[in-house]
């Protein structure tokens, strides 16, 4: 979210500067009577519309494989008690499996990217795992993802 809300902020900065730029261009007179304006507007709204259509297919995209994942297997809640696995570390396990980075995950948990890096140094040692890809290895055999 962080992400778009700076896309939108960096765009209307580029075009106001633009704005400001042209008043000292040969079409001053043409800004000051109008005719340029309108079409500022409709290159920032057609730019926005274009934005808006981009940003989100990608979630969807992340949604429907998030949903054909977690649909398909069954996941053995007392292991994970067993591993005493909490739940922010199995979120983030299943964040890792789903193939995020640790920013990413942090976007998505709302919290930090600290906090994440802590939940996967836990979530590899509780599976007694080196990497992440091993981790997430471990999880399905132990059928926890």
């Amino acid at each position: 979210m962080k992400k778009v809300v700076l896309q939108f902020g960096l765009l209307a900065v580029a075009i106001l500067a633009l704005l400001q730029l042209s008043k000292f261009s040969l079409q001053y007179q043409l800004l000051q009577k109008g005719t340029w304006i309108p079409l500022f507007g409709f290159l920032f709204l057609l730019i926005g519309v274009g934005i808006s259509y981009l940003i989100p297919s990608k979630q969807r995209q992340k949604i429907a494989i998030n949903a054909n994942s977690t649909a398909s297997s069954t996941v053995d809640h007392k292991k994970i008690e067993t591993l005493g696995i909490s739940k922010r570390e199995y979120e983030v396990l299943q964040k890792i499996a789903e193939g995020y980075s640790n920013q990413e995950i942090a976007q998505l948990l709302f919290i930090s990217e600290s906090t994440v890096k802590t939940h996967v140094s836990n979530i590899l040692s509780k599976l007694d795992a080196k990497r992440r890809t091993q981790a997430v290895k471990n999880a399905k055999t132990l059928e926890i993802l």
